[in-house]
């Protein structure tokens, strides 16, 4: 089923909260108020990280959260090393406080993530692009080798890259609405085929494509030959319609 719930805003981070009143230990909760992190200038260093944590934590009744992962530039690489080694030092003070039973980050850029993850132990887990289309490069200098050897979590955004893998608006009066559901437990089903990634966080808002999603993880794991045709078919149509500002998931095609 689905165990695990990917907060990344204040307000995710209240809604999600109070939704788990009294079942807190039955679901997995990651955290980041991007707010309050390294996006913007004000929060950068290792003091205002604290600050803004305590604070969330204390606003949403959290004694805790599971993963922490600040939310960096998409371009991760445009932050100064000394930007980076204040994040680090940040969830690596919330572990030790208690405060966070995983610590990690997110980023859109590859090359400055494996950087990373070599770099500073406290990135136990990374969130980045991962659609129906990512294929892996399995050399020992890329971005998946390393993952795998320093035995990083990895959660994979957008996998219906932006809704554009979907002929329909996804809602139950769509013509497609049956079709749409199909491709959408395809794509899961293909990205969970991949050992490096831990799960894919599709943006769910109906009670329906919960229910959908928990179906995918019940189906048979591996994709047959005709399976494969329609999700290769129902991406390339994605590519196509990628709207403008999403056109960077195309950057990870390849990973």
């Amino acid at each position: 089923g689905i165990n695990y719930i990917d907060a990344c805003t204040g307000g995710e981070v209240m809604a999600y909260s109070k939704a788990l009143k009294g079942r807190r230990d039955k679901m997995y909760l990651g955290y980041s108020w991007y707010e309050h992190e390294s996006r913007f200038e004000k929060w950068r260093s290792f003091e205002k990280l604290k600050e803004g944590f305590q604070e969330g934590l204390k606003k949403a009744g959290l004694e805790y959260v599971d993963l922490w992962r600040i939310t960096l530039h998409e371009q991760s690489s445009r932050h100064s090393d000394a930007e980076i080694e204040a994040a680090a030092k940040a969830l690596e003070w919330a572990k030790k406080a208690g405060l966070a039973r995983f610590t990690g980050v997110s980023s859109h850029d590859r090359p400055h993530i494996k950087k990373m993850i070599e770099t500073y132990p406290q990135l136990e887990v990374i969130c980045t692009p991962y659609t129906a289309k990512t294929k892996v490069v399995t050399d020992e200098s890329g971005l998946w080798a390393a993952m795998q050897k320093l035995d990083v979590g990895w959660f994979g955004i957008k996998p219906f890259a932006s809704n554009s893998v979907f002929k329909g608006d996804s809602s139950p009066q769509s013509p497609t609405f049956e079709d749409d559901n199909r491709i959408a437990r395809l794509a899961i089903r293909y990205i969970l085929c991949n050992p490096a990634i831990t799960a894919p966080i599709p943006g769910l808002i109906t009670t329906q494509q919960v229910d959908n999603v928990a179906l995918a993880v019940k189906e048979r794991r591996e994709l047959d030959a005709q399976e494969k045709a329609e999700l290769d078919r129902a991406m390339e149509r994605a590519w196509a319609n990628l709207p403008r500002h999403y056109q960077w998931l195309k950057d990870w095609e390849y990973v």
